[in-house]
C-alpha cells in the first residue's frame, strides 16, 4: 500500500497588508519528500497522525510536501503553485492508493479564493476514485467544493487546537478502514449565515463548547466522524463562516440529520458569537487593580496568529502610560529594531522607534511607531522547541531575536511573525513568564494552550489592528450577503 501524506495550511487574512510570497512558508517550515516525515514524525500535528498510522500499517509513504506559514495576506500565484504542483505530480505519477492531506480550509490565494477546494478539485480531476482523508482546522471555511472532492473530512474541535493529532488519527482510520472494505463513508455538510467572531469560538466557552460536545456525542453507530467549523470570518470569501460536516458510515439519512442538529443548534445561538467591547483605557486601568499576578492582557486586535501585523503598539503604550508594573510582552514584529539592538550590544542603552511599520490600508490605520528608551538584555536566534500542548514537538523560528527593557517592562522583540501559544516565547530568551504581574499577549484565544494554567486573570484588550473584532471597520466584497450580524437576518428557512 502506497500513501500519499501532505501538508498544506494558511489562514488568509483578506484585510491583512503582510504578503505571501513562498518564501513566508520557507520561514516557517517548508519540506520536501523525506524531509517530510523527519521534520514532523512524532509531532502532535494531523501530519505527525498520519504518519503514525502510515508506519503502523507497513505502508509506503510518498509525501511531496509539507509546508505552513503563520497568517497573513492573499497567498501569492507562485506559493500556491509551489504548495500545489509537487501534490499533483505526486497524484499524476499513479500508484498510490490514498490520500491524507492536512489542510487549513481558509486559504484565499490570486487566482482562487477557495486555495483547498481548488487542490481538491484538481487531484480529483487527476485521480477520480482516489480516496482521500482531509483534516481541517476549526476555522476552516468549509466549501462544496472541498467537500465534494474528499472521501472523508473533519475539523479540530478544540480552539486552542490542542487535538491536531487526535482529528488527525480519526479520520486517518476512516480512510485505512474504507481502504480495507470496513466502511463505506459518506458526508453530508452546510453552514448557516453567521460570521461568527474568532474571540467567540474558544471552546471552553460557550457557544462553541455545548456544539462540541453535541458534535462529540453524536460520533457513535454510523456516524464516524462530526465537525462544527466557527469559520475565519476575516477571509473575504464567499464562504465564510460557521458550517458543519457529518461523515457516517454508508448512512446518508443519519449524516445529514446530525449536520441539520448542529447546524440549527448554531443558529439559535448566534448571537453568542458576537464579542462585546470594552473601552482600552478602562481594562487596563481593571487589570491594574489586580494584585496577584501573572494577569494575562491580550492584545487581540494585533494578533499574527490571525494575519495581524504585530507591531501595533496601541496597547503597548496604554501599559506605559498607566505604568503598570513587572511585565513582560510577545512579541512585537520588528526586524528593524532587532538590527538596532543588537548593533548596539546587550547591556546598552538605546532609543528606538519600536514598531508601527506597516501601514493597515484596509482599515484606514497608518503605522504609528511608539518612540521608548531602554536596555538591551538579550539578543538571540530565536529558535526554539513547543513543549507545550499545541504544536508539540515543532520548532518555532521567531528569527533574530532581542528582548528591550524599559523600566520593568520586558518586549519581546521577533523577525518573524510568531503567535505566543507556548511559554517557549518569553522562556526561549531568558524570561520566566510565572515570576510577571502581567503578560501582554498578542494573542486571541490559542494563547490558553500555554498560558491559561499560569494565568490568575485575562483581561481582553480592544487596541487596533487587523484582526480586529469592529466589523464596522471591514469593507467585504465577495461575503455572501445576508449574513449575521452584518444584515442581522432573523430567519433561516425551516427554523
Amino acid at each position: 500500500m502506497r500513501l500519499l501524506i501532505a501538508m498544506m495550511k494558511h489562514e488568509t487574512n483578506s484585510f491583512s497588508p503582510i504578503a505571501t510570497p513562498w518564501q513566508r512558508f520557507v520561514d516557517w517550515g517548508a519540506f520536501h519528500d523525506a524531509e517530510v516525515v523527519k521534520a514532523y514524525r512524532g509531532t502532535a500535528m494531523p501530519i505527525g497522525a498520519y504518519i503514525e498510522l502510515a508506519e503502523s500499517a507497513g505502508a509506503d509513504i510518498v509525501s511531496p510536501i509539507a509546508a505552513e506559514a503563520m497568517p497573513s495576506g492573499i497567498v501569492s500565484a507562485d506559493a500556491y503553485r509551489r504548495l500545489t504542483d509537487p501534490i499533483l505530480e505526486a497524484v499524476a505519477r499513479g500508484g498510490i492508493d490514498g490520500a491524507m492531506l492536512d489542510l487549513h480550509g481558509a486559504m484565499v490565494a490570486e487566482g482562487t479564493p477557495d486555495g483547498e477546494g481548488t487542490l481538491l478539485e484538481r487531484i480529483r480531476a487527476l485521480a477520480p476514485a482516489l480516496p482521500i482523508a482531509v483534516t481541517c482546522d476549526l476555522h476552516a471555511n468549509l466549501t462544496r467544493k472541498m467537500v465534494e472532492n474528499c472521501t472523508a473530512l473533519i475539523g479540530y474541535k478544540t480552539y486552542p487546537h490542542v487535538d491536531m493529532h487526535v482529528v488527525g488519527r480519526q479520520v486517518g482510520r476512516i480512510l485505512l478502514d474504507a481502504l480495507a472494505g470496513k466502511v463505506a463513508p459518506v458526508m453530508a455538510w452546510g453552514n448557516r449565515p453567521i460570521l461568527a467572531q474568532t474571540l467567540r469560538m474558544g471552546t471552553d466557552d460557550e457557544p462553541m463548547k455545548g456544539l462540541v460536545e453535541a458534535a462529540r456525542s453524536a460520533e457513535t453507530g454510523p456516524i464516524l466522524a462530526a465537525t462544527v467549523f466557527g469559520g475565519f470570518p476575516l477571509a473575504d470569501m464567499p464562504d465564510a463562516g460557521l458550517s458543519a460536516v457529518v461523515v457516517a458510515d454508508g448512512d446518508a439519512d443519519a449524516a445529514a440529520e446530525t449536520r441539520d442538529r448542529l447546524l440549527d443548534q448554531a443558529w439559535r445561538q448566534k448571537e453568542e458569537f458576537i464579542y462585546r467591547h470594552e473601552p482600552l483605557v478602562e481594562a487596563i486601568g481593571r487589570a491594574r487593580r489586580i494584585d496577584v499576578g501573572p494577569v494575562l492582557l491580550l492584545d487581540h486586535a494585533d494578533n499574527c496568529g490571525s494575519g495581524g501585523t504585530q507591531d501595533v503598539m496601541t496597547v503597548i503604550a496604554e501599559v506605559l502610560r498607566q505604568d503598570l508594573p513587572d511585565v513582560a510582552v510577545a512579541a512585537v514584529w520588528d526586524p528593524a529594531a532587532v538590527e538596532e539592538m543588537a548593533q548596539a550590544g546587550v547591556g546598552s542603552t538605546v532609543t528606538l522607534a519600536l514598531g508601527g511599520k506597516t501601514d493597515m490600508p484596509s482599515i484606514g490605520l497608518d503605522g504609528a511607531p511608539l518612540t521608548v528608551t531602554g536596555k538591551v538584555k538579550l539578543v538571540s536566534d530565536g529558535e526554539w522547541i513547543c513543549r507545550g500542548p499545541m504544536y508539540t514537538g515543532v520548532t518555532v523560528m521567531m528569527g533574530k531575536t532581542a528582548v528591550l527593557q524599559i523600566g520593568s517592562v520586558e518586549i519581546v522583540v521577533v523577525s518573524r511573525h510568531h503567535e505566543p501559544w507556548d511559554l517557549g516565547v518569553f522562556t526561549s530568551v531568558g524570561i520566566d513568564p510565572r515570576a510577571k504581574r502581567y503578560l501582554v499577549l498578542k494573542s486571541r484565544i490559542h494563547y490558553r494552550a500555554g498560558f491559561a494554567p499560569i494565568g490568575t486573570a485575562t483581561v481582553t484588550c480592544d487596541g487596533d489592528g487587523v484582526t480586529t473584532s469592529n466589523n464596522d471597520l471591514l469593507q467585504f466584497e465577495r461575503l455572501r450577503r445576508p449574513v449575521y450580524p452584518l444584515d442581522r437576518p432573523n430567519e433561516w428557512p425551516g427554523l
